[in-house]
C-alpha cells in the first residue's frame, strides 16, 4: 500500500495499517480522551458557574434546551465524521488525487450546511422551545442562552471539519491541544462574562462560542501550514458526482444517525421539562457527569473507527477483527470503573457540580446517574459496533438502530414519563441501549461473511 505523507509536510501522520492494534488505538485515543474530557469539564464549569453565581434557575435554563443544543452540535459532528470516513479510506488506500478531492468536497458541503443550519435554527428557535414545554419561568433565559449558541454555528462546524481531517490522517493530538487551550479560555470568559460583567446565561453561551471559534481558527491554520498534501488545488475543487455522492452518503448517514437520536431526545426533553424546573436541574447536573464518564467509551470507539477505516481502505480485514476484539475489552474495563463511581461517589459528585442543597434535586440526579452508568457495558459494546460498521461503509443498520432509539424515546415521552415521572426518564436510555445492541449484533452477524469474506471493497476506492 502506498502511504501518503506529502513532500512538503513534516507534520504527524499515523499509518494504522501496521503495528500492534491495541497500542495504536490507545495512542490515538489518549489525546482524544484528554480533549473530550476538557470539553466536558468546561461544559460542567458552565453549569457550576451558573449554579453558584445565578442559582438553580440558571441551571434549569441551560438544561431546558440541552437536547436542542445537542441536536445542532451532533449535526455538525455527525456530518463531518461521515465525511472524514471517506477521507480516512482514501488516505488508507494511498489515493492522493481522491484524498484531495474528498477534502475539497468536505469544505464545499460544510459551507452549505453552515448557512442552512444557522438560518433554520434561529428562525424556528422559539417554536421549538414552546414545543419542548420549556417552563415559562425560565423561557427568556433559556432563549438567550441557545440563540447565542445557534448564531455561533460557524465556529462549531469549522472545528468539527478541521479536527475530522486531522483524525483521518491519524493525528488525534493537534486539534486536542487547541481544544484544551479553548477550554481554558472558555473558563476565563465564563468568569468574565457571567461573574464579572453580569451577563447571565447568555454570557456562558458567548464564552462557549468564542472558545470554539478560537479552536477552529488554530486548527485551520495548522492544517494550512503543516499538511500541504491535503490541501486541494483549483482542479481538485471540481469534485466528481460519484465522490460527492459518497461524501453526502456517509455524512448524511452519520448525521442522520445522530439526528434521529437527538430528535428522540427533544421529545424526551419535552416530557421531562413538563416535570418542573427542579427535575430539569437534576437531569442537567447528572447529564454533565454522565457526559464526562462516557468519554472513555466514546473516545475508544472513535479511535477504533479511524483504525477500521484505514484498514478497510487497505483491505486488511483480519486486522480489523483483531483490533475490535481488543477494543471491546478496553470498553468493558472502563464500564466496570464507571459502575463503581456511580455506586460510591454519585451523591458527592452531584453536590459538587450543582452547589445545591435541594434534596429533591440531589436524589433525582443520583438516581439518573446510577441507572445510566450501571448500563455502560452495554453502551460501550454498542458504540464500538456502530462506529465500526459505519467505517466499513455499512450505513443502514446503524441508522435503523438510531430509529429504534427515536421510537423508544417517543414511547417514553408518551407513556413512561407521564406514568413513572423522572424514574421513567432515567430508565429510558439504558433500556434503549440494550435493544439497539441486540439489533446491531444481529445485523453484524448477518453481514459478517460479506464484511470479512470478500475482497471487492477496494473497487469502491479506485479512481
Amino acid at each position: 500500500m502506498k502511504q501518503i505523507t506529502g513532500k512538503k509536510s513534516t507534520a504527524r501522520v499515523v499509518n494504522m495499517t501496521e503495528g500492534n492494534p491495541m497500542r495504536i488505538i490507545l495512542m490515538f485515543a489518549v489525546p482524544l480522551f484528554i480533549g473530550n474530557i476538557f470539553q466536558q469539564v468546561y461544559s460542567m464549569i458552565d453549569t457550576m458557574i451558573a449554579g453558584y453565581s445565578l442559582g438553580d434557575g440558571a441551571i434549569a435554563a441551560i438544561g431546558a434546551t440541552s437536547s436542542l443544543y445537542s441536536l445542532l452540535i451532533n449535526i455538525a459532528s455527525g456530518l463531518n465524521s461521515g465525511y472524514a470516513i471517506v477521507v480516512t479510506q482514501y488516505f488508507g488506500s494511498g489515493n492522493e488525487k481522491k484524498l484531495k478531492e474528498a477534502v475539497a468536497g468536505m469544505i464545499q458541503l460544510n459551507i452549505v450546511v453552515t448557512a442552512v443550519l444557522t438560518v433554520v435554527s434561529v428562525v424556528f428557535l422559539r417554536p421549538l422551545m414552546r414545543f419542548m414545554n420549556t417552563p415559562e419561568a425560565i423561557f427568556s433565559e433559556a432563549y438567550r442562552y441557545i440563540v447565542v449558541i445557534c448564531m455561533g454555528m460557524l465556529a462549531t462546524i469549522c472545528y468539527n471539519m478541521f479536527s475530522g481531517i486531522l483524525r483521518a490522517v491519524g493525528n488525534s493530538r493537534t486539534s486536542i491541544y487547541f481544544l484544551i487551550l479553548a477550554s481554558l479560555l472558555n473558563i476565563g470568559l465564563d468568569l468574565l462574562f457571567v461573574v464579572g460583567l453580569k451577563m447571565g446565561v447568555a454570557g456562558a453561551a458567548l464564552a462557549t462560542v468564542i472558545a470554539q471559534g478560537t479552536a477552529a481558527a488554530f486548527c485551520g491554520w495548522y492544517i494550512v501550514k503543516n499538511y500541504r498534501f491535503l490541501l486541494p488545488s483549483r482542479k481538485d475543487l471540481r469534485v466528481s458526482k460519484k465522490l460527492l455522492g459518497e461524501l453526502v452518503s456517509q455524512g448524511v448517514a452519520m448525521g442522520l444517525m445522530l439526528c434521529v437520536v437527538d430528535l428522540g431526545s427533544i421529545l424526551f426533553q419535552r416530557a421531562t421539562n413538563g416535570l418542573g424546573a427542579s427535575i430539569i436541574s437534576a437531569q442537567t447536573a447528572s447529564r454533565r457527569i454522565i457526559g464526562i464518564t462516557m468519554q472513555p467509551l466514546a473516545t475508544i470507539a472513535t479511535a477504533s473507527s479511524t483504525f477500521v477505516g484505514q484498514n478497510w481502505g487497505a483491505g486488511k480485514t483480519d486486522r480489523i477483527r483483531s483490533g475490535l476484539k481488543q477494543v471491546l475489552k478496553m470498553e468493558m474495563v472502563w464500564s466496570g470503573i464507571a459502575c463503581i463511581i456511580a455506586a460510591f461517589f454519585g451523591d458527592i459528585l452531584i453536590r459538587i457540580t450543582t452547589g445545591t442543597e435541594d434534596l429533591m434535586i440531589i436524589q433525582n440526579a443520583v438516581m439518573n446517574l446510577r441507572w445510566h452508568l450501571f448500563f455502560f457495558p452495554v453502551l460501550g459494546a454498542l458504540l464500538v459496533l456502530r462506529t465500526a460498521m459505519q467505517a466499513m461503509g455499512k450505513k443502514i443498520a446503524p441508522i435503523i438502530s438510531s430509529c429504534l432509539e427515536l421510537g423508544m424515546k417517543g414511547v417514553s415521552a408518551a407513556f413512561l414519563i407521564p406514568q413513572l415521572g423522572f424514574f421513567g426518564s432515567s430508565i429510558t436510555e439504558p433500556l434503549t441501549w440494550v435493544i439497539m445492541l441486540v439489533f446491531l449484533v444481529g445485523a453484524f452477524c448477518i453481514q459478517k461473511r460479506a464484511l470479512f469474506g470478500e475482497s471487492r471493497w477496494k473497487e469502491n476506492l479506485e479512481i
